[in-house]
């Protein structure tokens, strides 16, 4: 998985328990356009604030990720820790400081390990490499199973053009973003302004219509830079080579949001939530996503219990307006409600078995209007608990 303009490299910095990848480096070639994204949490990490103040030029040059540790409620020691590191960085580097963005990820409220991540540095640096983004996609995992990437290539102006990207994210996550780091590169030539665009219109088919456990995080962060490599005009206004790079986004953050409701913690089935037939399109989206967050409704499906009265109690507390008489439920093309009513044990047995297959749409028809929209989301295991209930020990 190569792109033109970029390297990467990771390292073991011992910031995590055992032996493992955590410290991990991107570069551009040169300054490059970027833009980004970060947590609704009021609480934001030191790493969010550094970032969000330095993307303001709409340049930069690499990225500095650690796991394990998040940096967030760490004071002013934070914020110097971080300055210290990507300083550290961008002397090796040979770039200004003030290009170098800085994340991470993992335990809240303690002390960010500096002296042990500008020891890695340097063999970090020495090791940078076109081909070794999947390395990247390993280091910046906390609870994840496994790495998360996706890619998309297609033409701009009559020049081919990579984009491709990689997330980390298993708990913690739920929209706006969750404790999510995402990291998208491509070739194609544009603006900081189209950038930040796209990465905006991107959200609501992606990372906003995911959740797993209902908690948003303080590090929640995406990047995208653009190298131009690629050789095309640089994008700068809307129309259809905009649009071409914005579907490439789309399908990319799409298929990386999707990744990481599949390995939420502990998870057994995934599942999209469609609502249909809503009065308004807030009305359609407040009732998905009810439903997806209900622990509820989550258990069922961790227990394969075609259990719809739980959906219906969400759906009644979910703001939208509906007669619950003509309400429709299905587990995939399997109906088990109608008009309201249950359509009895025959027909939940059938729905069961959508359930089993681990992977289903639960399809939803308020009948009260023209309005749909959808939220994905796993279900809620035992496993959940022990992960979360042992994550600092």
């Amino acid at each position: 998985m190569l792109i033109p303009g970029f390297r990467f490299a990771a390292a073991m910095a011992g910031i995590k328990k055992a032996g493992v990848w955590d410290l991990a480096l991107m570069t551009a070639d040169e300054p490059v356009a970027a833009a980004g994204v970060f947590t609704t949490n009021r609480v934001k990490a030191a790493p969010v604030l550094i970032t969000r103040q330095r993307l303001r030029s709409g340049k930069a040059q690499a990225i500095l990720v650690n796991a394990g540790n998040a940096n967030a409620c760490t004071g002013e020691q934070g914020l110097d820790a971080a300055r210290e590191t990507t300083g550290m960085a961008a002397e090796l580097l040979r770039i200004p400081e003030g290009l170098v963005l800085p994340a991470s990820t993992g335990v809240i409220g303690q002390p960010l390990p500096g002296a042990k991540i500008k020891a890695a540095l340097p063999d970090l640096v020495a090791n940078l490499s076109p081909g070794a983004l999947p390395d990247v996609a390993r280091a910046i995992m906390t609870t994840d199973t496994r790495p998360k990437t996706a890619s998309f290539k297609g033409k701009i102006a009559g020049k081919e053009f990579t984009l491709a990207g990689m997330a980390k994210g298993a708990g913690m996550i739920h929209p706006d973003l969750a404790t999510l780091l995402v990291f998208v590169f491509t070739d194609a030539a544009a603006t900081p302004k189209v950038l930040k665009t796209l990465l905006r219109q991107a959200l609501p088919v992606s990372f906003n219509r995911i959740t797993v456990d209902g908690d948003t995080s303080t590090n929640d962060t995406i990047l995208l830079m653009a190298s131009g490599k690629a050789g095309n005009p640089a994008i700068a206004e809307a129309g259809p080579e905009m649009a071409a790079l914005g579907e490439a986004l789309n399908q990319v953050m799409g298929d990386l949001a999707r990744q990481v409701v599949a390995d939420g913690e502990g998870a057994r089935h995934i599942f999209r939530v469609v609502v249909q037939g809503a009065t308004s399109p807030k009305e359609a989206l407040n009732a998905a996503r009810t439903v997806a967050l209900s622990p509820l409704v989550k258990t069922a499906m961790a227990g394969e219990d075609v259990n719809w009265g739980r959906i219906m109690a969400a759906l009644g507390r979910s703001g939208a307006r509906f007669d619950p008489e003509r309400v429709e439920i299905a587990f995939g093309e399997l109906a088990v409600v109608k008009d309201g009513l249950g359509l009895g044990p025959e027909a939940e047995a059938k729905a069961q078995q959508v359930i089993k297959s681990g992977i289903f749409n639960l399809n939803i028809n308020l009948n009260a209007g023209n309005f749909s929209d959808y939220y994905d989301t796993c279900d809620y295991t035992e496993d959940y608990i022990r992960i979360n209930a042992s994550y600092r020990s």
